[in-house]
């Protein structure tokens, strides 16, 4: 995230820097219409090279296909592009979405936002 753009925020988005890393907090109910306006904020969070990216589901109250396309999408495009990225949530039912279909494999989710960074940390080689 460069210094002199503002972060986004809107009712399901806000994006902060934190230790080193681009945090996107998702909140309230992420379907098909706010999939839409969350897209571009995270195209923009996860496109660069190198990228240190936490997406944090903590705030969400339900989650579709819709937010699943945005979650495989930030991976690849982080993959790609030879960074890191990690996922908070505690929702069960998001958790469960997530074991279902496969994600928890490629994205394992953290607890909380310290120990997604303490992971993202010890792969970096920087605990």
């Amino acid at each position: 995230m460069a210094r002199d753009e503002p972060a986004p925020f809107t009712r399901q988005l806000r994006v902060y820097a934190h230790r080193g890393h681009t945090v996107v907090e998702l909140r309230g109910e992420i379907d098909i219409l706010a999939a839409a306006e969350i897209g571009p904020a995270l195209d923009r969070a996860t496109g660069g090279p190198g990228v240190r990216v936490v997406i944090d589901l903590r705030q969400v109250e339900f989650f579709d296909c819709s937010g699943l396309r945005l979650l495989y999408r930030a991976r690849a495009r982080v993959r790609d592009g030879g960074g890191q990225l990690h996922l908070v949530c505690t929702h069960p039912l998001t958790l469960r979405v997530f074991r279902v279909t496969g994600l928890t494999r490629l994205l394992p989710a953290h607890p909380t936002l310290d120990a997604a960074l303490a992971r993202s940390e010890a792969a970096s080689g920087s605990v």
